[in-house]
């Protein structure tokens, strides 16, 4: 086997890639590998053999001329049989993806550095599978159990329409959102940065809500199901309306809906916002009530 000296620094022009290099690297990836040597240097060399050719390394190359590097750190390998460089190639690549990850010490990682500032995407992951990951540990109920439900008393209520609850820093309001004037007591001058509203779907709570145990829900005080597709659509645009006065430029709204009003939603919002940013789903852990494609899903404008 030959011999491993020192890392040497080499012109990018006297580097040549191997003819039958199988493994390929896509756009996005060598943006990622830039990134990661513009932020962390270049901190794993190129090796070549005696003719400077590259044995491993063909993605740090590529990525190295899309920053306009002159020259990038290399090993020479030497002694090499063509044999051994041929097989180094693909064990070079695949060595690394016969590796796995633990789950759980990475979701550790990754929330930590977020805490930091730090930007978790300089790691080779997408946001989005960071997310999945962080979001895969911390809520097994089999470690921690959630608190217990108070019941609920079945005696007058407490809160009374126009009633503002401080709670810490969170104002909450026991009121009619179609009210204009609501958001003005409630806000009291402020403007919202982000809106996030669950609005009634308009569907009857018993039957499809409720469920067949011991959990029940009372109906909704409006949009329970009584109101035609014309008036529940002038519903929401007034609500719309009315959370967009009170919300900043360019503040973002995320707006919950069921399947069945997604027409509504987007016809009352056309007349309210300046654009669809784009749709959200929820994937839940349990389907709902019904029969025929029971909903397993909650959509989110």
């Amino acid at each position: 086997m030959g011999s491993l000296p020192g890392v040497k620094r080499a012109p990018i022009d006297t580097l040549k890639p191997y003819a039958r290099n199988a493994r390929t690297h896509s756009k996005r990836q060598i943006e990622q590998i830039a990134a990661s040597i513009e932020h962390f240097g270049f901190t794993n060399p190129i090796l070549v053999d005696e003719e400077m050719t590259i044995i491993a390394g063909h993605g740090r190359l590529q990525a190295a001329k899309l920053l306009d590097l002159t020259e990038v750190p290399v090993v020479m390998i030497e002694q090499m049989t063509e044999a051994q460089k041929r097989a180094y190639v693909i064990a070079d690549n695949q060595l690394a993806l016969n590796a796995g990850w633990d789950e759980a010490i990475l979701a550790i990682e990754f929330g930590e550095l977020g805490d930091l500032g730090f930007d978790l995407t300089l790691t080779g992951f997408d946001m989005g599978d960071i997310d999945q990951i962080i979001a895969s540990i911390g809520f097994d109920s089999d470690e921690a159990e959630e608190p217990p439900i108070p019941e609920r008393s079945s005696g007058p209520a407490i809160t009374q329409p126009g009633d503002i609850w401080q709670i810490g820093a969170h104002r909450l309001i026991c009121d009619d959102a179609t009210k204009p004037e609501i958001y003005d007591r409630l806000l009291d001058g402020a403007k919202a940065d982000l809106v996030f509203t669950d609005p009634p779907y308009n569907v009857p709570i018993d039957g499809h809500v409720s469920g067949l145990g011991k959990q029940t829900h009372r109906e909704f005080a409006m949009a329970s199901g009584e109101m035609t597709e014309k008036e529940f659509e002038a519903f929401l645009r007034s609500v719309f309306g009315h959370l967009a006065r009170v919300s900043k430029d360019g503040a973002i709204h995320f707006v919950c809906m069921d399947w069945r009003h997604m027409g509504e939603v987007l016809s009352a919002g056309r007349e309210t916002y300046t654009e669809l940013k784009n749709l959200c789903v929820w994937a839940k852990s349990n389907g709902g009530m019904g029969s025929l494609y029971r909903s397993q899903h909650e959509l989110v404008f």
